[in-house]
């Protein structure tokens, strides 16, 4: 890793948010090009003066980021055809066929099972595991199915005993040999692999400190049991952006970045979704995915831009946690100071295939303009920047196929001779060059006046 010119900015702030919120240890890593761009740590594991100084490759504990690495196994079953998203749980695990009666895969990944949060009983993140079938009081519905995003600990629960049932043995162990060997996060756990921090919380009035249980969570534990580092929690990110398909066919990968459920919190603006398994963050019109963690002493979060692939993993070993900021400042530092190169602007061999079908086109009277793109892509966005838009994959049969928007899995052909053709059909619309040209196709017909005072 070279040094980057942005390190003593992001030292200085990851110092100043260790100092400030009080916090035993935390440390960072910044992703750029799939690579760890800076990485940083501050403070010592016990929180004590002269203690063990925390590292970028301190574990911690990830909390909810393991919910992440369930629902990529998941995928994994559905691209196996072990699994359809759409499937009732019940159909894999009968003993939930009457309680979750409308209850898809698909709702448990997106966060809208409608069932409960929490356990009922102890607080499961401080108290010793319970087995599946000890579980079972607490796996009820409190919500209809699929309205609305409700954060449930035990939808992923549920989603662990799908994988276990499925691949017939214990989830993290299919975790572990299907996704973590295969991307090289040698440094994830189930439990702690020193060097580790202890979970420790910071008393709110006084420089004093409180150890925290650490459990094995049992049938809870796909809700938040792993450990690891942030450079294996870039690892992850960089995988989660770009793919691999040793791990996961980048189709169904992608599938997970789409927003599903709005969260929708009273009185602030929709900023945050949940897609399969993963967060989805609205950052001024740019995408981050990732997730959070918390668990009794620990907080986290990954997040990385489905654009260009810049991320960032933080850990810290405070119940308390860090301030709200210091996660985008960080990113934002790199940004500043370390700014990504503006690569030149060179001609796309690829453009002349689409040359012919650039330009202005109409819907009614309405204008598009449809352009080029690098890879052979079109893209069509409404004149004044307002309204639908959706770049065109070129198909083997000459059509385009959407990839976004109202256009997304909508096909595109061209009619008329391709140096210029006469007109677009887009999802049975008709797009001309001149409103309502005649000498195309319109539903309807055109009116024989034309255009007339």
């Amino acid at each position: 890793m070279t040094a980057s010119p942005a390190a003593p900015f992001l030292s200085d702030r990851l110092a100043k948010e260790q100092a400030q919120q009080r916090l035993p240890s935390i440390t960072a890593a910044l992703l750029r090009d799939g690579d760890v761009a800076w990485a940083g740590a501050v403070g010592t594991i016990d929180g004590r003066a002269g203690g063990e100084t925390a590292t970028p490759d301190t574990q911690y504990r990830i909390g909810s980021i393991t919910k992440t690495l369930v629902a990529v196994e998941v995928m994994r079953l559905v691209a196996d055809g072990s699994v359809r998203l759409t499937d009732p749980i019940g159909r894999h695990l009968p003993e939930l066929a009457d309680r979750l009666d409308g209850v898809t895969v698909l709702a448990l990944l997106t966060q809208s099972s409608g069932l409960q949060a929490e356990t009922t009983g102890s607080w499961w993140e401080r108290s010793p595991g319970v087995s599946w079938d000890d579980l079972q009081p607490s796996i009820r519905l409190v919500h209809n199915p699929g309205r609305r995003f409700h954060y449930s600990n035990i939808g992923f629960a549920v989603l662990g005993r799908l994988i276990e049932t499925t691949r017939g043995r214990g989830w993290f162990e299919v975790v572990r040999d299907e996704i973590l060997d295969p991307l090289g996060m040698a440094r994830t756990s189930y439990d702690a692999v020193a060097p580790s921090a202890p979970g420790l919380a910071v008393h709110s009035l006084a420089d004093l400190i409180h150890h925290e249980p650490s459990q094995d969570t049992g049938a809870m534990a796909p809700a938040g049991q792993v450990w690891s580092t942030v450079g294996d929690l870039c690892r992850w990110a960089a995988f989660l952006h770009g793919g691999n398909d040793a791990v996961l066919p980048d189709d169904l990968r992608l599938s997970m970045h789409a927003p599903a459920v709005v969260y929708d919190a009273p009185g602030q603006p929709w900023v945050r979704a949940y897609g399969i398994g993963l967060d989805v963050f609205n950052r001024d019109g740019t995408h981050y995915i990732g997730h959070g963690g918390s668990m009794p002493g620990f907080q986290g979060v990954v997040r990385v831009d489905v654009e260009t692939g810049d991320g960032i993993a933080l850990l810290t070993n405070s119940t308390g946690g860090p301030g709200p900021t210091i996660t985008w400042d960080l990113v934002d530092l790199l940004e500043e100071h370390d700014p990504r190169p503006v690569e030149a602007w060179h001609a796309d061999p690829d453009a002349p295939a689409s040359a012919g079908l650039v330009g202005h086109w109409h819907w009614g009277p309405r204008r598009f303009d449809l352009r080029s793109a690098p890879g052979g892509e079109l893209v069509l966005t409404m004149n004044d920047g307002v309204g639908t838009w959706s770049r065109f994959v070129p198909q083997d049969d000459g059509t385009w196929l959407g990839q976004d928007d109202y256009w997304a899995g909508e096909v595109l052909r061209a009619h008329g001779p391709a140096e210029r053709a006469a007109y677009l059909d887009l999802g049975s619309f008709r797009l001309t060059r001149d409103p309502y040209d005649p000498d195309s196709d319109i539903p309807g017909g055109v009116d024989g006046r034309g255009w007339h005072a």
